[in-house]
């Protein structure tokens, strides 16, 4: 089974063909097609590439399933003796993509 690591919206990934992740949310509506281009790491077995830093002619397709919002997250600041505590809340966007 090979391997790739990817690089979109800031992040790495790895991912290998017919599996699902969570990433950054894309400027695409579902159904459509994604290319990912930036690709930092080919792994089948024993042959590993490396790009310097991406590997050029290499490209991975993904088709977008859907969009979403993620669990709340938190942000509780505190100054003990001080009265002072702010509670914000924060829910970040994703998108749901199946590896080709």
């Amino acid at each position: 089974m090979t391997k790739y690591v990817i690089e979109t919206g800031g992040k790495q990934y790895i991912v290998s063909s017919g599996e699902k992740i969570k990433i950054e949310k894309l400027d695409i509506s579902e159904g459509e097609e994604a290319i990912f281009d930036k690709i930092l790491m080919i792994i089948d077995g024993d042959d590993i590439k490396v790009g310097k830093p991406y590997l050029d002619g290499e490209k991975i397709s993904a088709t977008l399933e859907s969009h979403g919002r993620d669990k709340k997250k938190i942000v509780f600041r505190y100054h003990s003796k001080t009265r002072y505590h702010k509670k914000k809340g924060h829910r970040q966007n994703f998108s749901k993509v199946a590896v080709k």
